[in-house]
């Protein structure tokens, strides 16, 4: 409900995964008349699990994001901003923080909107321990379930924003600066630590910090001097521990508080623009775990000449059916997932075969679990390549990932690519990455597959050292 004069602006949280975003469409609906949005500002989440497939990747992945806005008809005024960020990571969210506080201010509350499993939940912890809220927040607000399962933020989570007023702007730029002049060897042993564990995690790393810390007072030690007075045939008797107070805003704090809330994410079948299930629907806990990427990808690239087939576990195929020349396949997926190439007259006898298996991995429980996970229906596609070195697009199966292919100059492809029965198939052109197949070590003789090579990770506001 509006609120202050005006009504809240809606953060909406973007998985760049999964573009396009089945969810985005319903958005530019929540500007209409009689409904009290003041704007959108749109967040393109989990860039850190992206290598960066050639110089300026992040420029192209925000121009896909800024596309997919306009085909949803989210542009204008209403569109207030699009940025990139990994809330996992904290890539961009200082960024995010000052964007936030130079042109929303205070004025109004703030809707995190998103679908499962886009981060929704972690961007919310993020801010939480940022800038963005109250020092006394981190404290008494609850952090919001951070989960694979879609439906775990089941309450509306909110924390007060703070008033970035002139002093604390200047005082939160005077840190920010101090803070990029360092370098790693000047950071403690615990904020190394932490870092090399962000790094471990994903490509693109951000450190984020607090300018306005509470003071907190010394804690009182309570001294019971009988507790000493025992004699050697008895046992020391510990007083019960006095229950801790749970701490509460004051009523001036909150009087006229801004706040930022935290919603359930929105499940991606129950959109009105689409009515496809996603593959991790169909999924245990255990199998979406192996799925759903939750660190840095690293792509696979394997050269396929036609009549071949390519499995992503049991969850998608793709076989290449025709061409004059070989192609290259680059599968940007989870790292849990196998990849099998086989020849296209043994890729249905695999499948048979292996489904629910260990080769295939996913699904997992044998023909039992078989039976009840819907049969891969194919879907053929036509592609022209455009050079050996640019992908001419990306086939995405599901939620499962997708495989980017690049094929010599004006070769036309015949694929036929399969998902599970209901879910949705979609060939992104242009791709995501079109670069990626240069990701690559050397080729593993006697097979289709190139040796894995993982970019190094970038740390966005530290001074680097060397000629990194």
């Amino acid at each position: 409900p509006p609120r202050h004069g005006r009504g809240p602006l809606l953060l909406y949280v973007l998985d760049v995964l999964e573009l396009p975003d089945p969810v985005l469409p319903q958005v530019p609906a929540l500007l209409g008349p009689g409904v009290p949005a003041s704007g959108v500002l749109v967040v393109g989440n989990k860039v850190d699990l992206l290598p960066a497939d050639a110089p300026g990747h992040l420029g192209r992945l925000r121009k896909r994001v800024a596309e997919a806005c306009a085909r949803a008809g989210l542009a204008g005024a209403a569109l207030v901003d699009i940025r990139l960020v990994s809330a996992k990571t904290g890539f961009g969210m200082e960024g995010l923080v000052s964007r936030l506080q130079r042109s929303w201010k205070c004025a109004g509350d703030v809707y995190l909107l998103g679908a499962t499993n886009s981060g929704k939940s972690t961007l919310f912890n993020t801010l939480l321990r940022s800038d963005y809220c109250k020092s006394r927040a981190p404290d008494i607000v609850d952090r919001a379930t951070v989960s694979p399962w879609p439906g775990t933020t089941l309450n509306l989570l909110k924390f007060p924003i703070i008033n970035p007023t002139c002093d604390r702007i200047f005082r939160r730029q005077e840190r920010l600066k101090e803070e990029a002049r360092k370098t790693e060897d000047e950071l403690s042993s615990e904020e190394k630590k932490y870092l090399n564990h962000l790094k471990k995690q994903g490509y693109l790393v951000g450190r984020v910090g607090r300018t306005f810390q509470r003071q907190k007072a010394s804690p009182v030690v309570d001294f019971d001097p009988d507790m000493l007075s025992y004699s050697i045939d008895e046992d020391p008797k510990h007083s019960p521990k006095k229950r801790e107070e749970r701490e509460e805003f004051t009523h001036n704090e909150v009087k006229d508080a801004r706040w930022c809330f935290d919603t359930p994410g929105i499940v991606k079948e129950d959109c009105v623009v689409s009515f496809i299930l996603q593959v991790l629907n169909l999924l245990t806990e255990k199998e979406v775990k192996l799925v759903l990427p939750t660190v840095a990808i690293v792509p696979r690239t394997f050269i396929l000449k036609p009549g071949t087939a390519l499995f992503l576990a049991a969850l998608g195929r793709i076989d290449y059916l025709k061409g004059e020349k070989s192609a290259w396949f680059s599968v940007v997926a989870s790292n849990s997932l196998p990849v099998h190439i086989t020849t296209l007259s043994n890729a249905d006898a695999i499948y048979e075969k292996h489904a629910g298996r260990e080769l295939l991995k996913v699904p997992m429980g044998g023909e039992e679990r078989m039976k009840e996970f819907p049969p891969l229906v194919p879907q053929d596609i036509t592609l022209k390549g455009i050079g050996t070195t640019e992908a001419v697009a990306d086939i995405k199966l599901s939620s499962a990932g997708w495989v980017a292919v690049t094929a010599h100059a004006e070769e036309e492809l015949l694929l036929r690519a399969y998902t599970p029965k209901g879910t949705a198939l979609v060939v992104r052109e242009p791709p995501l990455l079109p670069y990626i197949s240069s990701i690559r070590g050397s080729r593993i003789a006697g097979t289709a597959a190139y040796r894995t090579k993982k970019p190094p990770s970038l740390v966005e506001n530290l001074k680097t050292t060397g000629s990194r």
